[in-house]
């Protein structure tokens, strides 16, 4: 069993770089993405898994009241929580979930809910931690459908990956004089998401203007605006965060109605995959189609048209 240590902000540094170097940390388990995030938000339990004073793992975690029970959840405030580790055999996987388990039971947890990213985040594959929460009582609580997009190794390639229908409107957008660009006029794309959400499902942004701009000051180099724009008027948007080496995640892509004509949506994308082609990125996450299992069939037919399948993005329960 593993000696467990709660967060403190000493760790910090040494905690990023951790999982920088691990088989399976995103953006979304540094310390530097959840402290965006004020402090009053959430009541921080991360945890850190030792042995022999070596560190066999890390759990970024807040302590989050439901229905009156006190829930170990992995973690509310990010996309993607979970174990980070490096070289986890299935003995050291056990070891883990066991240790865990053991943990929330003592500290009092009703239960645990854990999300985890889908497979192609990891550097090294694996589905041992999967095997040993299942081993361990857990079950899926909800098994989300992300779409992926698998690039290519060639620029040129990008359009056999496409639909007929998504070449056909990429071909129609570039012939009418769209720009798309990296831009850092984040209020124009904002106004556009406000709008374009509103429109379409009655809701708001998640993330507030502000907190948009503090993420992007916090990763300058890993979360970036692509715009489509006709003149000097930004028509469509995608922020789009580079999750680990191989993945980068679309988050909020949105267009303005009045323009939907131009088809700037395909024509963001496309020049989206050139670059991240030239970069040698290996997958483009469009993000889940579905919400609580129920798909939303014309977004999920609009990112197949970029040749994207859907992956399994899983959210573990345990009751204690």
């Amino acid at each position: 069993m593993h000696i467990i240590e709660k967060f403190k902000d000493t760790d910090k540094e040494w905690w990023d770089s951790y999982v920088d170097e691990s088989d399976n940390g995103t953006i979304f388990h540094t310390r530097k993405f959840l402290s965006y995030h004020p402090a009053e938000r959430f009541k921080d339990h991360s945890l850190i898994f030792k042995q022999k004073n070596s560190i066999r793992g890390i759990f970024p975690a807040i302590t989050w009241m439901m229905d009156k029970e006190k829930v170990l959840y992995s973690h509310r405030g990010a996309s993607y929580g979970g174990f980070v580790y490096r070289d986890a055999g299935i003995r050291d996987a056990f070891d883990l979930v066991e240790s865990l388990k053991r943990y929330a039971k003592e500290e009092g947890f009703n239960r645990i809910i854990i999300t985890l990213p889908p497979i192609v985040y990891m550097t090294r594959y694996s589905n041992y931690l999967d095997f040993a929460m299942i081993q361990n009582g857990f079950r899926y609580l909800k098994r989300e459908i992300s779409s992926v997009l698998q690039l290519p190794s060639e620029k040129n390639d990008i359009f056999n990956l496409f639909k007929s229908e998504a070449r056909t409107a990429t071909r129609k957008s570039m012939k009418k004089n769209i720009t798309i660009k990296l831009s850092d006029d984040y209020d124009s794309y904002y106004k556009i998401l406000k709008e374009n959400l509103m429109l379409r499902h009655n809701v708001t942004p998640t993330h507030t203007l502000e907190e948009i701009k503090r993420l992007q000051s916090l990763f300058p180099d890993k979360i970036h605006l692509w715009g489509a724009f006709l003149g000097d008027t930004m028509i469509a948007g995608v922020v789009n965060f580079i999750c680990t080496k191989d993945v980068i995640l679309a988050f909020y892509i949105s267009d303005d109605k009045t323009y939907q004509e131009y088809r700037s949506v395909n024509n963001l994308f496309y020049h989206i995959f050139q670059w991240a082609v030239q970069e040698n990125y290996k997958f483009y996450d469009f993000g889940i189609f579905t919400v609580n299992m129920d798909p939303n069939w014309g977004l999920g037919k609009f990112k197949e048209s970029f040749g994207a399948r859907g992956l399994f993005r899983d959210t573990f329960e345990l009751l204690l």
